[in-house]
């Protein structure tokens, strides 16, 4: 069985302002390592498991030259940009037709790809990676739909749900069936799934044969399906080659595809979908507020990051990044606030209040162009 990974690294990161910019969003961030970015983590969770010369990146074409200039540890040809962005669905349709065609000596049912996404943070890469193993090896010999379901610790509201059957325990060990997927749900929802220990956070993380996806999207959403041997037909002299921008040909069939999710297009709607417990310390970090989750705070709940003196001031999350050398941030008497200070932006918001921060985006794009995000 070839084995590939699938890094899924093209969003924009906005919530992360000032921070996180067009030309540099969160994946490229070093939010939660001093040293390396959150995509040079993911690439380096799954090395071990997965060759590098068979993981592949899909982003935008406005990072993809950013990107191969940075991972030099993978095959350029192996970072592929969306013509234009199209929801998860249509990215994984692309890539399934470009792994496919990289690996067209194989049969596609002799290839395995494990989906994954660049802006996750992973506390323990062992584990990790042996629940990976654990959901591929479970796809590769049941042809199942496999993803990780994440123990929730808290009833939280942004994230979709995994319901296993009453009587049923999962493992990071082995697959068991997944009863269905929930939305969203409210806080009460939420708090209900926490008490009842059946549902589980839905990682956005996927394990399937090729053969697999190609047949479950051609059933369940067509007009993404029947797309993918479109694309082979375009992308045949295109995957050993590092060209520039989205592979020829393939804009027009993009622009014939649903915006739509992979999980409400296919994952809600499948057969044979099995769930593995992710028990390995995973948080999204999708907001300012994951950074309590990530890093440890101090003796006044406080998350210092980048040195800033705080007076009087509790449970606040505040990030220098200019460095303290270069720029003097000092808050007094504050709680629960966010302060997050650049070269040309600072933030100020209530803990309470970070996702509203991609309104200050759109907001500051209206007022200023693309200057200042």
């Amino acid at each position: 069985m070839q084995r590939t990974a699938l890094i899924m690294a093209g969003g924009s990161g906005e919530r992360f302002w000032p921070l996180s910019r067009r030309t540099k969003p969160k994946q490229l961030l070093k939010l939660v390592s001093p040293d390396k970015t959150m995509l040079d983590e993911a690439i380096e969770r799954i090395s071990p498991l997965v060759a590098p010369e068979n993981v592949f990146i899909i982003t935008s074409e406005a990072l993809q030259v950013i990107m191969r200039e940075n991972l030099t540890m993978l095959p350029p040809e192996n970072i592929i940009a969306e013509p234009m962005k199209r929801n998860t669905a249509p990215c994984i349709a692309l890539s399934a037709a470009y792994i496919a065609e990289r690996y067209a000596h194989l049969p596609v049912q002799e290839i395995s790809m494990a989906v994954l996404t660049a802006d996750h943070f992973i506390e323990n890469a062992e584990r990790f990676r042996t629940s990976v193993d654990a959901a591929l090896r479970h796809a590769e010999t049941t042809g199942d739909i496999v993803t990780f379901g994440v123990q929730p610790v808290r009833p939280a509201t942004g994230y979709g749900y995994i319901e296993i059957a009453k009587g049923q325990t999962a493992s990071d060990v082995q697959a068991i069936p997944v009863e269905s997927f929930h939305e969203k749900p409210s806080l009460q929802t939420a708090e209900e799934f926490l008490r009842q220990g059946r549902f589980f956070w839905n990682s956005g993380m996927f394990f399937w044969r090729l053969d697999t996806i190609v047949s479950g999207l051609e059933h369940h959403l067509p007009e993404v399906g029947w797309k993918i041997k479109e694309m082979r037909s375009v992308l045949a002299e295109e995957t050993r080659t590092a060209s520039i921008g989205a592979p020829s040909g393939t804009l027009e069939i993009f622009k014939a595809m649903p915006d739509i999710s992979i999980d409400y297009g296919l994952m809600e709607r499948a057969h044979h979908v099995a769930v593995v417990r992710g028990d390995f310390g995973w948080d999204d970090v999708g907001s300012w507020d994951a950074l309590e989750r990530v890093y440890a705070p101090d003796e006044a709940g406080n998350i210092n990051v980048g040195g800033s003196l705080l007076m009087d001031s509790k449970n606040c999350i505040v990030m220098n990044n200019v460095g303290e050398e270069t720029l003097s941030v000092a808050a007094i008497g504050i709680e629960n606030l966010v302060i997050v200070a650049t070269a040309d932006g600072i933030l100020v918001c209530p803990k309470d209040r970070v996702q509203d921060v991609r309104k200050v985006v759109t907001a500051l794009r209206e007022q200023s162009g693309e200057k200042f995000v």
